[in-house]
């Protein structure tokens, strides 16, 4: 990469010579990691598609949309050492696309969940296509946490202070690992508290409700971020 492409402070001809020491790289994933669980615990996108599908179709289910999630966070890792903030302050485009392909996903979400409540049929798959499941519920979470334009916000001010901090690209990418782990033990547990007991048959009496809930709340964010893109678009 071009070393016009690197975000302040991250040229390529000085990083070797001033990237910090292992001590001090640990300190900054420390602080790193801390702003990182605060974003993962606040309700958003994510906590909603881990919740819906806890509740609807079990543990497993969940548990494959927070491991989405997590490869999500990896992805986002790699392209904040590849100069994500960078690229969008020269691009801000790319942040309105986003904002445009991420709403309509989550429009999309929230629609099937208020047609199945509207038909009184929830949104459930056979047993029979269990790998045919699970591979949807992983993507489902890959796909939430890559088109949530938030995310993408997210990972660019956690990019400027690790680049802030004098990391190296590698020091940066180095941390996909650690998000990784973070974001599946904070979605692994939403999965597993939403599989308890008492929320399973809860849902199971009030799955309409429920899906009308999830379906309101999905609508509103992608029916948000629609708005905001094309106001971003057409200025």
């Amino acid at each position: 990469m071009a070393a016009g492409m690197w975000p302040a402070g991250t040229h390529a001809g000085s990083r070797s010579r001033n990237s910090p020491g292992s001590t001090f790289m640990i300190k900054v994933y420390a602080l790193t990691l801390a702003a990182l669980i605060a974003m993962q615990i606040a309700p958003g996108p994510n906590l909603i598609a881990v919740a819906a599908e806890g509740m609807s179709r079990g543990r497993k289910a969940a548990l494959l949309v927070a491991l989405g999630v997590s490869c999500g966070a990896v992805i986002w890792v790699i392209l904040a050492a590849l100069g994500l903030g960078f690229v969008i302050q020269r691009q801000p485009e790319i942040l309105t696309g986003l904002k445009l392909v991420g709403g309509t996903y989550l429009l999309w979400i929230g629609c099937r969940a208020l047609y199945a409540a509207a038909r009184g049929k929830s949104i459930r798959i056979p047993q029979a296509d269990r790998l045919e499941t699970g591979l949807a519920s992983w993507r489902r979470g890959l796909l939430v946490v890559m088109s949530n334009p938030k995310a993408a916000l997210g990972w660019t001010a956690i990019a400027s202070f690790m680049f802030g901090s004098r990391l190296s690209a590698p020091q940066v990418a180095a941390f996909a690992p650690v998000a990784a782990l973070s974001a599946m033990v904070v979605y692994g547990a939403y999965a597993i508290l939403f599989f308890t007991g008492t929320a399973s048959r809860a849902y199971q009496r009030f799955w309409r409700g429920v899906e009308l809930v999830f379906g309101g709340v999905f609508g509103a964010m992608g029916a948000s971020l629609v708005v905001s893109g094309l106001r971003e678009y057409r200025t």
